[in-house]
């Protein structure tokens, strides 16, 4: 089928470039430096040059401001420059703001960035008890007194819930685990190459927050990873092949919070990713038959699972045998839990090597990537396609 719709984004734009630094605990560098290197990388993946670029979209956590990074990476004038807010969430929703810029004719060559120390700088896993004071963290406030002070703290309550209404245990996580370090361990980039687990080592791993295990929880990585996303046309014009934006979807459930929805009917599933979800299908056209790889944000081995049951790969309560069949490849460079942790960024870069053919892991005939960004806040999803 056509890759463009009247009532939707596919079709109008693509990502043609992908750039990172090396995923390490200690970068010895600024951030800075991590965005200027991944830019750079992802911009001579395009076969472009600096000069061409008149774009830039990052998260709103990033300390690297855009005519920063421009200036540092050679780009000189910029025509458009957004931020997206909500941490992780927000991974998918740069290439969307960037699609969308394309597409309105208010730049032609945009690059999407994050980068950052956080293993070595400010680590997120630590939670917001030392953080500078700001409205999110205020909002949080009502639940640190009852010692939800981490981002484990805050998904165990809702894991504790799926488990018990599905009739599961602990050890359902793993599989998601144990298939994230897989792929890892044959991918030379990634942190935990060459380190495979078992279910028995997720099992025997340490208590972080019950029934959240060590090894359900991803890594801190110091990183950087950028992306070039322009025109459809001006890309069948570049060296690498295009991976077209099918979709491109944000969303935030009713009742939303940061990561601490608890007073939602159901603590089970993932209302914000089932908005994405519906307008993925919608807006595309497709479904969950449809697409040949999941790159689903794997923060937290829980809400890999509701993510595949919020978008109908299979029921409620169904995702961990989905998952131990593997009926879907599942984040084939190895995910957050086994490459780096950058905010979804690196997710993406690993869909458009499956459309390229290019995975260490790849997907035999891969033409549709599903890529999902950070879950428990305001998220955002990607269908990316092959050309033609």
């Amino acid at each position: 089928m056509s890759l463009h719709r009247a009532d939707s984004l596919g079709g109008r734009a693509a990502v043609v470039g992908i750039g990172a630094t090396e995923f390490s605990k200690d970068s010895g560098r600024s951030e800075l430096r991590l965005a200027v290197e991944a830019v750079r990388a992802a911009i001579d993946d395009a076969g472009l040059s600096p000069a061409d670029v008149d774009g830039m979209v990052t998260f709103t956590m990033d300390t690297n401001p855009e005519i920063t990074v421009a200036q540092a990476a050679g780009i000189g004038e910029l025509s458009f420059f957004s931020r997206v807010h909500y941490g992780g969430g927000a991974a998918c929703a740069t290439v969307q703001q960037a699609a969308l810029a394309v597409a309105a004719g208010v730049a032609e060559v945009i690059v999407c960035y994050r980068a950052f120390n956080e293993r070595s700088g400010r680590r997120f896993g630590s939670g917001v008890h030392q953080r500078e004071p700001s409205a999110e963290g205020v909002a949080l406030g009502w639940n640190l007194p009852f010692g939800l002070l981490t981002p484990a703290s805050w998904v165990a309550m809702t894991a504790q819930r799926y488990l018990h209404t599905h009739g599961l245990t602990p050890e359902a996580f793993g599989q998601v685990a144990v298939t994230g370090r897989r792929h890892a361990a044959r991918n030379p980039a990634a942190y935990f190459h060459g380190r495979p687990i078992t279910l028995d080592d997720h099992a025997s791993s340490r208590w972080i927050v019950e029934p959240l295990r060590l090894l359900d929880c991803c890594q801190e990585t110091d990183g950087g990873q950028a992306l070039v996303v322009t025109s459809v046309e001006r890309a069948r014009d570049l060296p690498r092949p295009p991976a077209v934006v099918v979709a491109a979807a944000q969303g935030a459930g009713r009742a939303q919070e940061q990561m601490t929805s608890y007073y939602r009917d159901d603590l089970t599933g993932l209302p914000e990713m089932g908005v994405v979800a519906r307008q993925l299908w919608r807006t595309s056209g497709l479904g969950p038959g449809d697409i040949d790889v999941g790159i689903l944000y794997d923060h937290f081995t829980p809400y890999v699972l509701m993510q595949l049951e919020e978008f109908g790969f299979c029921g409620r309560g169904e995702a961990a045998e989905f998952v131990a069949a593997d009926a879907l490849p599942l984040n084939t460079h190895g995910g957050q839990l086994g490459e780096a942790y950058l905010h979804g960024m690196n997710g993406i870069a690993e869909a458009v090597r499956q459309l390229r053919g290019t995975s260490v892991n790849q997907t035999a005939g891969a033409a549709r990537a599903l890529v999902t960004a950070g879950t428990g806040v305001p998220t955002s999803a990607l269908i990316l396609g092959a050309d033609g």
